[in-house]
């Protein structure tokens, strides 16, 4: 399988977030030079403001590169724990939000399953500077079709496996994230599966990117989702402390 490159989860990160880690060292030095000429007592303050912004800043990355460098989450070995009746020479696809680090993985993967690529990505939506920045360097895979959340213009009862990696959670609304899981019910096989796979609003991310956890969604909202939509979770588990795959049937 084709290797990923050495700190490229967390170096990616960086230079997509680059204005974040400016802002941040900015931050820093104004903090160093506030303790070094207020008095005693706000030094003193300042001080611990600024560790406290180093310590957070230097866990973010420490855990991601946990996370998108050296764990299985790339490596796929964590697919071997899913029956995989339903990929192996069969019809998949993968979904995502306008950044795909995974879709040459599962081709090579699974090479004698039929692989289509999707990508669901609106710039009026999904205004994060650091999806379009991540656009602008990395090619889409090719023969990737751009789709709706709404809409995925795919025939019904035709997909056996899904696969949705790191971007569901970029359907910011909780009725759009449902009809989107419509539309994955109606694609998909009475014998298929979604694979979902997604940080959580939870504590051990809360404990990596301190607020930036709110970006994600809670496991409540995730099955309120599935709820609506009609779909059976059948299986969950984590890949990392921070990162938890759903198995889901129609």
């Amino acid at each position: 399988m084709k290797q990923r490159k050495s700190y490229e989860g967390v170096w990616n990160i960086i230079r997509f977030n680059y204005h974040f880690y400016l802002l941040a060292i900015a931050a820093l030095i104004i903090l160093g030079c506030l303790s070094i000429f207020l008095t005693s007592d706000y030094s003193i303050f300042a001080v611990l403001i600024l560790i406290s912004t180093l310590i957070t800043t230097l866990n973010s990355l420490l855990v991601s590169f946990y996370i998108y460098d050296i764990s299985d989450l790339y490596k796929l070995n964590w697919l071997d724990k899913i029956d995989k009746t339903s990929i192996l020479n069969k019809k998949i696809i993968n979904i995502h939000a306008g950044f795909d680090e995974t879709s040459h993985l599962l081709a090579e993967k699974f090479p004698t399953a039929q692989l289509s690529v999707f990508d669901f990505y609106d710039a009026e939506k999904h205004t994060e500077i650091s999806i379009k920045r991540a656009r602008k360097v990395y090619a889409p895979y090719p023969k990737t079709k751009s789709i709706q959340t709404t809409n995925l213009s795919i025939s019904d009862k035709s997909i056996d496996t899904i696969f949705l990696f790191l971007a569901a959670h970029e359907i910011r609304n909780s009725d759009e994230r449902t009809q989107f899981f419509k539309e994955l019910k109606r694609i998909c096989k009475k014998t298929g599966q979604i694979i979902l796979v997604e940080h959580l609003r939870d504590i051990p991310n809360f404990l990596a990117y301190t607020i930036g956890f709110l970006h994600f969604f809670s496991s409540d909202s995730w099955l309120k989702n599935f709820q609506e939509a009609d779909l059976s979770l059948i299986n969950r588990f984590k890949i990392t402390p921070f990162i938890t795959v759903f198995i889901l049937k129609i």
